[in-house]
């Protein structure tokens, strides 16, 4: 089931306003998203609000505000363990290993709603947090509620021609650099393990991600 079709389109506010809303997909940097948020479809977003659409560790730690959250499932992407994290949870030298989503498929994750008021600041820390060395895109996709409503929710989709995109790594591999990772905010473990408990919460078995986090908690 598609909530809507969606194609490339440059976040420009003239094409935005005059585009058939049900037939495109939003892309922009976060500083421009901050900087434009009126630009942003009339249709898509309700009162200024929008959705963020989390998938790995913004599911159990968004540090945003958000005034709703619900499992959802975005369409048209997938999510893989296929960015080598150099930072958060590995060194350069040690690199791990964190979600990102590809194109094809779907997700499941939770959804957030960010009032009007808390846009700005939610799309400029988004930013700060997640595009450090700017591997995703930044765009809006159809995420379909737990309660039947669709919306578009901001997602970051895998640039595959960055340097850090890991592309299919077998579980082993996986396994090799989660289990000898750890970055300044901790062990790649624990954002693994509690990537699976979060999908578990919501009846999601992902079953790559179980395999890693019960390999990882008997090490």
């Amino acid at each position: 089931m598609h909530c809507y079709r969606s194609q490339p389109l440059l976040p420009q506010r003239t094409r935005l306003l005059h585009a058939m809303m049900d037939n495109v997909e939003t892309k922009g940097t976060g500083t421009d998203l901050a900087l434009n948020k009126n630009a942003l479809p009339q249709q898509r977003v309700h009162s200024g609000e929008i959705w963020v659409f989390g998938y790995g560790s913004l599911m159990w730690n968004p540090g945003f505000a958000f005034v709703e959250k619900q499992p959802a499932v975005a369409h048209g992407v997938h999510r893989r363990l296929c960015v080598y994290s150099t930072r958060y949870r590995g060194t350069p030298e040690q690199p791990g290993l964190v979600m990102g989503l590809l194109y094809g498929g779907s997700c499941h994750g939770i959804a957030f709603r960010v009032a009007a008021e808390a846009v700005d600041a939610t799309l400029r820390y988004l930013h700060e947090r997640e595009q450090i060395s700017k591997i995703y895109h930044e765009v809006f996709r159809p995420v379909r509620l737990r309660d039947g409503r669709c919306v578009p929710a901001l997602c970051y989709v895998v640039d595959q021609r960055h340097r850090q995109f890991a592309g299919r790594l077998s579980r082993e591999e996986q396994f090799r650099l989660v289990a000898n990772s750890c970055g300044h905010i901790g062990p790649n473990r624990d954002y693994v393990c509690n990537t699976a408990k979060s999908l578990a919460e919501i009846g999601v078995d992902d079953r790559t991600l179980r395999w890693l986090a019960e390999r990882l908690d008997t090490r």
